[in-house]
């Protein structure tokens, strides 16, 4: 089975007025997304958003300014993208969806095998979900215009490491 990751859509990447907005390139996945999230709601596969909630004085301040703090509006899924009733919300703390979550468990009992990653960002937070999804045995496919990044070189370097290093299928 397949599942659906939303990483990090949320008001502080997305918004212009966001703690850490991501730029033009940020919202222009948010269709892709739309559309993807319908099409597995029609096959009866998992939407799961995954989430940056902070405390507001997490260790990770020291690499980014504040961002997406518990409780905040910053911290909330952007409104286009809102969670339906029966979507997964995992809230993380750190790049990896995986890391001090119960991600993998909740995949495992789903019978996921496959995970398509969008969102941002495509250098930090999805690449690094990649890695522990690879490592964990999972196949990772990246519709590419769902993702994106602060910086379009990175971007395109990501996409090119998680193609050859995590065997990534990039889906065009």
């Amino acid at each position: 089975m397949e599942a659906l990751l939303i990483i990090d859509m949320l008001n502080d990447f997305i918004k212009p007025d966001g703690a850490l907005y991501c730029g033009e390139k940020a919202k222009e996945i948010i269709p892709e997304i739309e559309k993807l999230k319908k099409e597995f709601k029609e096959k009866g596969y998992p939407v799961i958003y995954l989430c940056d909630a902070h405390d507001p004085n997490d260790e990770e301040f020291s690499a980014f300014t504040p961002h997406c703090i518990k409780g905040t509006k910053g911290a909330q899924v952007i409104d286009e993208l809102s969670p339906a009733g029966d979507d997964l919300v995992i809230y993380k703390t750190r790049f990896s969806g995986f890391y001090r979550t119960n991600l993998e468990a909740v995949l495992r009992s789903l019978g996921v095998k496959e995970l398509y990653l969008t969102g941002v960002c495509t250098s930090i937070c999805i690449m690094d979900t990649a890695a522990d999804a690879f490592y964990r045995g999972f196949k990772i496919k990246i519709p590419v215009k769902a993702v994106a990044d602060f910086d379009d070189e990175f971007h395109e370097f990501s996409l090119k490491r998680l193609e050859k290093v995590y065997k990534a299928e990039l889906i065009y």
